[in-house]
């Protein structure tokens, strides 16, 4: 191996080669467990240190989208406004109260957040840089993201306020309608790979034709499902346009209408590291994970570019969230039962079909009018009888 390549190879590395030279301080038998520390340490300081980066970002970008300014009064172009806001968490006064379940109202943003942070367990962010390579881990991320439900039923039933129940309520309801489309449209690249291993998937994105990836995404039943995730995804972790459960005009603040302090903070980092995880899982599954986009841009560390990704997938929310206004309960429940999961149930036939019909175009062409077909029809079933027309405002006199 030239110098060259040895360079790049241990900058790739370099955070592995670190964790193994600090654990070769320790003896033999505690080795693997100070590298599990050591790999845990790096996520819980890696993911809320992006999620005090996108607070910024997002609050800037808004104004920018609003024509305002955002954040500008605390450091240098308003950067350390999440500094700020860390302390007034940290010192507000918690309130609690008299008539809320006082346990299970403290339990419910640390089940939140343990829950979201087990997630990172299972995506590789990196070559070599996966927490826990389990066999089954697409079963593992789905069914530790399954229990945020039971936290946020658990906030909104605590807190006594029957607007925190109707938002925990309309979480849950939404939460688990827009599961299934989110488990199904991920199923096509378990069906294509042959293993439910997360490390295993992004492996088998990893070749080139030419200089071009072989990502699923590339694919019509992967391109398919992969728009079918996001936009579950989207639903899942309660962002624009599906944040209902938050919503100001109906139901206050939502689920977590009865917190304030350091455990508001929680909902607050639970939520967007939520957002991080299932964009991660969406790069994983469908964008080759830590993949180079071109093979001539393979020199880059792995690592470097699972969280560029990772950051245009945070742009393209914040995007979506200044851009879209926020669907109604009907309209959301619609869109998930009668085009959501018909559509994910076409896509993993087609994903079969493209399994069996061998290489050459004529799969190209069968699978993508197949989906794009369905699109439409399906499109036409939803509208029909909408009776959609041009916005008329009246006054009062």
């Amino acid at each position: 191996m030239s110098q060259q390549a040895s360079f790049w190879n241990n900058l790739d590395q370099v955070f592995v080669l670190l964790q193994h030279r600090i654990a070769g301080y320790f003896p033999v038998w505690l080795q693997p467990v100070v590298e599990t520390i050591l790999a845990v340490v790096g996520i819980v300081a890696a993911f809320p240190g992006i999620f005090a980066l996108t607070t910024v970002l997002e609050r800037k970008g808004l104004g920018r989208m609003q024509n305002r300014l955002g954040p500008n009064r605390v450091g240098p172009l308003g950067i350390l406004q999440p500094v700020a806001d860390g302390i007034k968490s940290l010192t507000k006064e918690d309130i609690v109260p008299l008539s809320a379940d006082a346990a299970v109202h403290f339990l419910a943003p640390v089940v939140l957040v343990i829950a979201v942070f087990m997630g990172f367990a299972v995506l590789p962010i990196g070559r070599n840089m996966v927490l826990a390579n389990l066999d089954a881990g697409l079963l593992f991320f789905f069914a530790i993201g399954a229990s945020t439900e039971l936290s946020i039923f658990m906030a909104g039933w605590s807190s006594r306020n029957k607007y925190s129940l109707l938002g925990a309520m309309r979480a849950v309801a939404q939460m688990i309608s827009y599961e299934v489309p989110l488990l199904l449209s991920s199923v096509v690249a378990v069906m294509i790979t042959g293993s439910l291993s997360t490390v295993k998937i992004v492996e088998a994105q990893s070749g080139f034709t030419g200089i071009f990836p072989h990502w699923y995404v590339f694919t019509p039943w992967g391109f398919a499902g992969f728009v079918l995730f996001v936009i579950a995804a989207l639903a899942e972790t309660n962002r624009s346009p599906f944040d209902l459960p938050e919503g100001e005009s109906e139901l206050v603040a939502g689920y977590f209408t009865e917190y304030s302090g350091f455990k508001f903070a929680l909902f607050f980092l639970g939520e967007y590291l939520g957002m991080f995880s299932i964009a991660g899982f969406a790069i994983t599954l469908f964008l080759g994970g830590w993949g180079a986009p071109l093979s001539v841009l393979e020199f880059v560390p792995s690592w470097a570019w699972f969280f560029l990704k990772l950051l245009a997938a945070i742009a393209f929310f914040i995007w979506l969230r200044g851009t879209l206004p926020r669907l109604r309960q009907d309209q959301l429940m619609n869109f998930a039962w009668k085009f959501m999961l018909p559509m994910t149930l076409l896509n993993l036939v087609v994903a079969g079909a493209w399994r069996f019909l061998g290489d050459g175009w004529p799969r190209w062409v069968i699978c993508s009018v197949v989906l794009l077909a369905a699109y439409v029809l399906l499109g036409r079933v939803l509208m029909r009888n909408q009776n959609l027309g041009a916005r008329s405002y009246r006054y009062a006199d």
